[in-house]
């Protein structure tokens, strides 16, 4: 495969969803990018990410039929990715994707070389953002803020962009990131983006 899988990670209310949308948007006309739409068993919510919701019996189905290409569990939801990743990342394309750091030893064996990408943002920050999504009371988040953050397997090192700024600032950072991966050094729609002093 030429392409590069880019594997998304970070705590709750960390902001991964809103960081992977402005890049996004940044690359809608670029189709050297790829951002999939995950499989969950989770209904569809206008706040959160745009998903495929499914049943588990269906999820179950798509699984044993192969339909995945990644696959993990995690707070008693089943997350999966397509395998038309696979095609993408034959073709020479960036695909980046917001995972689970349960999965990354196996997917970084078996799609080399993976570059793992950890968006960070100060606990208060989190909280604050989890608490306006509304989904959750307040002894749950903090039970979601204290939770602790499994290690990294695959002995990968993340490159950390901070978000607790402007979502403007660490979209740029992570955008940036990805045209490095592209297959040509430059792209002219990354440079059209005005620079800010």
């Amino acid at each position: 495969m030429t392409g590069r899988l880019v594997l998304v990670v970070g705590p709750s209310g960390a902001g991964k969803d809103s960081v992977l949308r402005y890049a996004m948007a940044h690359f809608a006309d670029d189709a050297r990018f790829v951002f999939p739409r995950r499989c969950v068993t989770r209904a569809v919510d206008a706040a959160a990410e745009d998903h495929d919701s499914l049943d588990e019996r269906t999820f179950d189905e798509l699984a044993g039929k192969g339909a995945f290409a990644l696959m993990w569990e995690a707070h008693g939801l089943k997350y999966g990715v397509r395998r038309e990743i696979n095609d993408h990342l034959r073709d020479g394309r960036v695909v980046a994707i917001n995972v689970s750091r349960t999965i990354l030893a196996d997917v970084a064996h078996r799609y080399p070389p993976t570059v793992v990408v950890e968006i960070a943002a100060s606990s208060e920050i989190r909280a604050a953002r989890i608490a306006a999504r509304g989904r959750e009371n307040a002894a749950d988040i903090m039970q979601r803020i204290g939770r602790n953050v499994p290690p990294n397997s695959a002995k990968l090192q993340p490159t950390v962009i901070q978000n607790n700024g402007s979502l403007t600032e660490a979209g740029r950072d992570f955008c940036r990131l990805l045209e490095g991966f592209a297959p040509t050094s430059q792209s002219p729609h990354f440079m059209a983006l005005p620079i800010e002093k």
